[in-house]
């Protein structure tokens, strides 16, 4: 299992035929609930969801298969699909899962690299996060951060770390997306910037302090300005 782009939310795809339909399906859905245009708690209704975006619903029940992996949707047997309501809780949890994996994914990332690896990927990801900050593209900007923390995971090769990151992908995308502003955008680039160039300079200790400040130093501003809009529980 890989954490890829297009599993992150960057809507960045090269399938072709029924896996594109799927991929495509999957960021209008995806877009929807970040919008709000598919509140917390509502149904998501395959046939409903298939004739507004003019697809069959085969790939509809796909995209929710997928985005309920992420964290965003839940599958509720014989009930269906409704949109997962997003909490102070589960924003307090995501971080304490943050702070657990990413810290050492970044570490372990940097160790790779300083054995001989390599961190392609990384800066490519970064390059993405550039332009969307440039162009001001909020939405881009929420999809090259989430990609970026993915490609921590991703780097490290370890599957399971991996498969135990994946459903926080969904609700960490949506975070950014509800918390973005155009200062705190810059902020996000600049961090991970040097976490990216000390991983690339294979220094595991440096990169996992810049990772751990990164993220521990958002959680309570963050808890405070959603505590005005999110239930505790």
């Amino acid at each position: 299992m890989t954490l890829t782009a297009e599993r992150a939310g960057t809507g960045i795809g090269t399938g072709t035929g029924t896996a594109s339909q799927v991929e495509r399906t999957e960021e209008l859905i995806r877009a929807g609930i970040h919008s709000g245009a598919h509140p917390p708690d509502s149904r998501l209704r395959e046939r409903e969801l298939a004739e507004a975006l003019g697809v069959s619903r085969v790939p509809v029940r796909e995209a929710l298969m997928r985005l309920a992996a992420e964290g965003l949707v839940e599958l509720e047997p014989r009930r269906g699909a409704r949109v997962r309501r997003l909490t102070l809780r589960d924003v307090e949890e995501l971080f304490d899962l943050r702070l657990s994996l990413e810290v050492f994914a970044a570490r372990r990332s940097a160790e790779i690299v300083a054995a001989g690896g390599g961190h392609a990927s990384l800066r490519t990801v970064m390059a993405e996060a550039d332009a969307a900050t440039r162009s001001a593209d909020q939405a881009g900007i929420a999809a090259a951060n989430t990609a970026f923390h993915a490609e921590l995971i991703t780097m490290t090769g370890n599957r399971l770390l991996q498969s135990s990151f994946q459903r926080s992908l969904g609700l960490m995308h949506w975070l950014f997306r509800i918390t973005a502003t155009e200062r705190g955008a810059e902020q996000h680039r600049a961090e991970h910037e040097q976490i990216c160039r000390a991983i690339g300079d294979g220094r595991p200790r440096l990169a996992e302090a810049l990772t751990y400040a990164h993220i521990d130093v958002r959680r309570e501003p963050v808890l405070r300005s959603l505590a005005k809009v999110l239930p505790a529980e």
